[in-house]
């Protein structure tokens, strides 16, 4: 029997990125060819039923239903867990479809781990949900056992700012009841005796981790949920999403189409994994994912490591899973294989191994715990893993279609975060909205010129995989699938230093290196796939600087700039904001069921406001401008019938608040329209107690008090080209990098104003709009000459060094 050591060595003296040096385990162990099967290490798995004889001509497992309230598609971990709960939650007639056997795509060879710390609040009450429903919950309703395993979970810290990201986590579990306790290397050979811990900083011990089995886990929900009145429905094939348009436009679900039959439905969900994009396809709907070979092994039997909790060494990226007697060894690779065409038909597949890739794990696992080193390999288990751009999952109803949810995209986390996500999923369908803030997993983060672009899709699902176990600092940003949307004043900002930060796809003003303009460049992959690193890539390198849970080396720059704006002023590059026009017959209606505050006064008028759901909760806070009817039909004015209003949005949430409104145009039946206008427009805000005497200069309105009072509008002329002006006051510089605020024109003893202009530019004019906005920014005299400012800060800004030296 090959070890691992053995492994290393062999792989290791191939030339790696050759597939004929391709090794699995038998040509390690000396076999003359592969097996027909390969192990797993669980006790029960479905698999032997699945392949028994007949399987390939057998029809469904039941009769089809002609109707059903909701189908899911997808019984693996999270489709098995939004059937319990929807019928946890009274949903009569729930089915869901396989097809083949439940966890038969990727379900069944996870390794199944339960880590409950994260670095997200909603991630831990996820967790927890998930842990109560396998350990106790499923045993309690059926009296079957699901294979959970309490083992506990060891965090590893080889660096002392990994030590501090685990201290954030101990006090956040503190918040939320889960026991963890930081652990001296000393403990931690106590608690581990196998484990080499002279490089280590500390660890972070999580008692109540542990393992499930995933047929097991599956098996009794489906059990739980069949028993409340769902149905499940296996060896059957979709093969169709049938989609209706009513009346009013609006592309609904109207049925599932299988091999057998159809199921009338209006709500279908989509936990189809690996294969969720195609079912996607099927409706319509664009699903960002990507598919990989994702691995692990598993070893001979190891004297002493029976008991001992699971392991998780970030910094070598690699995890070490008590199985039994012996240990599964995983991680995140930099180099991952991508399934470049995903089959129809592999169920209960694995690929073989390719240690070229795998042998990093190896390297740390062997360096964490030595006796891996002549330890031999059982056997391997590499199968395919679904991977999305920001490695979160994708959960809610899709914004091309009214009926259709997402469940999927669980990158090797889906029963971990199956019950959690489940739960939210299910009481998604059933309210219209989940109970928990999931915008992180909300599939409307994402802009759809984004999900519609597959480079950018595999570029940010690559760096995402390949960042998996890195330290989560505040300031981190991609590399991978940048300068997809710039703003008219990108080249400017960034000949001046800019270094840009990435929302929403949009390239948006972060700070201003004093060294000069720092680009960002095509992704080379960190060098994997025989991609030629960027050598003295300047942004790369001034984003390391950021890696710190402190105040980065760059913080007086920021400092000086915030300090110019409160002492003189400073201009903001907003236009990565969300920029709506609300037009039609009824859009006064439809403005007073979305905004909290009144929004119905005379043209002219701008309210800051919030924006509500069904439910009297907060979506977001926008500024709503009052429109005048016009003629010219230009971005900047729009020509319209009835009431129209402009709507500025964050950048960040911009895709969100559009789909919202949009459900609710279309719930309520407002007979008006939502138009997008944010890659017509520019937005500039000019911020300080010199914003008026800055802009007096450049528009040709008065912006005096009496003639442009506090909360109002006006088209003006700026720099020789049309703009609309709003006056509004905030409480000082702005707060949040997407929160929208226009101070009026004010004394500098007020809360420091600010002013704001939309330049023209149109689909037509592209290039005539980019020198609009340029000229404006180059014809500020003040800016430049009297006040010497230059770009700034928070989130957007154009930002300056200022001239008082005072402390803040």
């Amino acid at each position: 029997m090959a070890s691992l050591n053995r492994a290393l060595l062999v792989a290791t003296a191939c030339p790696r990125w050759r597939p004929a040096q391709r090794l699995g385990l038998q040509a390690l162990a000396g076999a003359a060819g592969p097996k027909a099967e390969k192990n797993v290490p669980y006790q029960r798995t479905l698999k032997e039923e699945a392949q028994g004889p007949g399987a390939a001509s057998r029809g469904p497992s039941q009769p089809l239903p002609s109707t059903a309230s909701v189908v899911v598609i997808g019984g693996g971990s999270v489709g098995c867990q939004t059937l319990y709960h929807l019928a946890k939650l009274g949903v009569a007639g729930a089915v869901l479809l396989e097809r083949e056997r439940l966890t038969s795509g990727t379900t069944w060879h996870t390794a199944g781990l339960l880590w409950q710390l994260r670095p997200s609040d909603v991630e831990v009450e996820l967790l927890a949900h998930t842990r109560r429903v396998v350990s106790r919950d499923l045993e309690e309703e059926t009296g079957m056992h699901t294979g959970w395993i309490q083992n506990g979970g060891l965090f590893i810290a080889s660096s002392r700012q990994r030590l501090d990201e685990y201290k954030r986590l101990m006090s956040l579990g503190k918040a939320y009841g889960v026991e963890s306790h930081v652990l001296s290397p000393a403990e931690t050979k106590v608690l581990y005796p196998l484990m080499k811990v002279d490089d280590l900083y500390g660890t972070l011990y999580v008692p109540q981790d542990g393992t499930m089995d995933p047929a097991g886990t599956c098996s009794t929900l489906a059990r739980a949920a069949v028993a409340r009145g769902a149905r499940v429905i296996e060896n059957c094939t979709v093969t169709g999403i049938r989609v209706r348009t009513d009346d009013f436009g609006v592309r609904r679900v109207a049925a599932v189409e299988t091999e057998h039959g159809s199921i009338q439905t209006p709500c279908v969900v989509n936990c189809a994994g690996v294969w969720a994009g195609a079912v996607g396809r099927m409706a319509g709907v664009k699903v960002p994912l990507v598919a990989m070979h994702h691995a692990y092994v598993v070893t001979e039997r190891i004297e002493g490591i029976q008991n001992m909790p699971n392991v998780r060494d970030h910094d070598a990226s690699v995890y070490l899973r008590l199985q039994g007697d012996a240990l599964s060894v995983g991680g995140y690779e930099a180099n991952p294989i991508f399934w470049e065409e995903v089959s129809d038909k592999f169920t209960f597949g694995l690929f073989d191994l390719d240690w070229d890739v795998f042998t990093q794990h190896i390297e740390g696992a062997i360096n964490r715990v030595p006796v891996l080193e002549t330890t031999g390999i059982k056997s391997t288990v590499c199968g395919p893993e679904s991977f999305t751009p920001d490695h979160k999952p994708l959960m809610g109803e899709a914004p091309e279609l009214r009926g259709f949810f997402l469940g999927c995209g669980f990158n090797s986390a889906g029963m971990m975060l199956g019950g959690g996500c489940g739960q939210e999923l299910a009481h998604w369908v059933m309210h219209g909205r989940p109970e928990k803030d999931m915008y992180s997993y909300d599939i409307r983060r994402f802009h759809p010129s984004l999900t519609a672009h597959q480079r950018w899709v595999r570029e940010r699902s690559h760096e995402s995989y390949a960042k998996n176990y890195a330290v989560v600092f505040p300031h981190d940003e991609p590399l991978a699938g940048r300068n997809m949307r710039r703003s008219l004043l990108h080249e400017e900002l960034l000949g001046q230093g800019c270094v840009f930060q990435e929302r929403h796809g949009w390239e948006r003003p972060g700070w201003f290196s004093p060294q000069g303009p720092a680009p960002v460049l095509e992704y080379d992959y960190y060098g994997a796939y025989r991609k030629r690193p960027h050598r003295d890539y300047a942004y790369a390198r001034l984003l390391a600087d950021e890696y710190t849970f402190s105040f980065p080396p760059q913080h007086h720059v920021i400092q000086k700039e915030c300090l110019a704006c409160r002492g003189a002023a400073a201009v903001f590059d907003m236009s990565y904001f969300g920029k709506f026009y609300l037009l039609g017959p009824d859009a006064r209606r439809a403005a007073d069921w979305l905004f909290s505050a009144n929004v119905s006064r005379p043209p002219g008028s701008t309210v800051y406001t919030c924006m509500l759901n069904h439910r009297g909760g907060t979506e977001s806070d926008l500024t709503v401008s009052r429109l005048a009817p016009g003629t010219q039909a230009c971005p900047v004015a729009p020509a319209f019938e009835g009431d129209g209003y402009y709507l500025a949005v964050g950048g960040g949430i911009a895709q969100h608040n559009w789909c919202h409104i949009t459900t609710v145009l279309q719930d309520q039946r407002f007979r008006c329209q939502l138009v997008d206008c944010s890659e017509d427009l520019g937005l500039i805000s000019i911020q300080g107690p010199a914003s008026r005497a800055i802009l007096q200069e450049v528009l040709d309105a008065d912006l005096s008090d009496a003639a442009f009072s506090f909360s109002t509008h006006q088209l003006v002329q700026a720099a020789g080209h049309l703009a609309t002006g709003t006056g509004m006051r905030s409480c000082g510089l702005m707060t949040a990098p997407w929160r929208p605020a226009w101070p009026s024109p004010a004394s500098s003893s007020l809360p420091s104003p600010s002013w704001a202009v939309r330049p023209w530019r149109s689909s037509g004019l592209r290039a005539s709009a980019g020198a609009s906005c340029a000229s404006l920014w180059r014809n500020l005299p003040g800016l430049r000459e009297e006040w010497g400012l230059c770009p700034g800060e928070d989130g957007g800004p154009l930002r300056c060094p200022g001239p008082p030296e005072t402390p803040l």
